[in-house]
């Protein structure tokens, strides 16, 4: 899913609204370029109950997320 052109806390948004459509064990890999995000999707991931399979750093943040 792509952010890349959203702020915060659009990202977090629009992931947790697709989050909610997905059923248990299905993934989604989001990529965003907000600065915020490294720390709110790993915080709101463990929040939520989430689990972050992978994240990188850069210019553009990449995150894959399983709902348990």
């Amino acid at each position: 899913m792509d952010c890349t052109q959203l702020r915060c806390p659009m990202p977090i948004v629009k992931l947790s609204r697709e989050l909610k459509q997905m059923t248990t064990g299905q993934t989604l890999a989001v990529e965003a370029s907000d600065p915020a995000f490294a720390s709110d999707v790993r915080a709101w991931v463990r929040t939520m109950g989430y689990e972050l399979l992978e994240f990188t750093e850069g210019p553009v943040k990449k995150a894959v997320i399983r709902k348990p």
